[in-house]
């Protein structure tokens, strides 16, 4: 996808974002200070930080949520006024409606856009096809196990072809080996799609292996302390993990984050 001029679409720009929160008996609480952050279209960047750093904050303004208190953020040069379909938002929790089938939780933000059905039923089959879920199209959510549920979810946040996908840890829940499979999945999809990618993360060696880059959070106010990047081959396999250069960048995000790491 390219904008006038020939640039691709895609690039997600964090100017200056300060947020703060009512804290009770006129206090205030400073989630983010002055975070800058440039995402460039077709770039997986991860986000990475202590807890309350403001990850997850950061990550709903960029979809468009929440508002900053100051600064402001940009889709392709142009500010971002609130929910933009252009940015897709997949959470922790894959918050599929219960009485809906898998194939009408995806297809839910089609309808909502008001395409027609045949645009619809074309669009979730080739969903469910790209995240291995096309014989669970008439299932409902309760009967789903949660790398499952997972998969749908990420279905629903591709639905519209957002230019730049949000995850905010959205395979925390998984055990360890899911985990390390739904990595190497995603990195399937972004392949096939090129989607702009920012991930929010706890885990080291999950952002070293998915990302292009390491951004490292502060502790509350949350800023940037570390952009780091990550210099293995693509396409990347589990086994380099395993391989000194990766503990060498696990390394070098872990001293970023110093006795946040411990």
């Amino acid at each position: 996808m390219t904008l006038d001029g020939g640039l691709r679409s895609g690039r997600l720009e964090l100017r200056g974002v300060g947020r703060s929160f009512d804290a009770g008996h006129g206090g205030r609480l400073v989630a983010l200070d002055h975070l800058d952050l440039v995402i460039e279209p077709g770039e997986i960047v991860a986000l990475i930080g202590p807890n309350g750093s403001g990850k997850s904050t950061a990550l709903r303004i960029a979809a468009g949520l929440l508002s900053p208190g100051r600064g402001q953020v940009l889709v392709d040069g142009e500010p971002l006024g609130g929910p933009d379909p252009r940015v897709g938002l997949v959470f922790q929790e894959p918050r599929l409606l219960p009485w809906r089938t898998v194939a009408r939780n995806v297809g839910y933000p089609l309808e909502l856009a008001g395409r027609p059905r045949a645009d619809r039923e074309r669009r979730v089959d080739e969903l469910l096809g790209l995240v291995g879920l096309r014989a669970f199209a008439g299932v409902v959510p309760s009967r789903l196990s949660g790398g499952e549920r997972q998969r749908a979810a990420l279905a629903r946040g591709l639905a519209l072809s957002p230019e730049i996908l949000l995850l905010d840890e959205p395979f925390s829940a998984l055990d360890a080996l899911t985990r390390e499979r739904f990595n190497a999945e995603l990195l399937k999809l972004w392949t096939r799609a090129r989607t702009t990618i920012l991930l929010v993360t706890h885990a080291i060696q999950e952002a070293v292996f998915v990302a292009d880059r390491v951004v490292v959070l502060s502790h509350r106010p949350g800023h940037v302390v570390a952009d780091i990047p990550i210099t293995l081959p693509r396409p990347r396999r589990i086994e380099m993990l395993d391989e000194p250069a990766s503990g060498a960048l696990t390394a070098a995000v872990r001293t970023a984050l110093g006795p946040m790491a411990a």
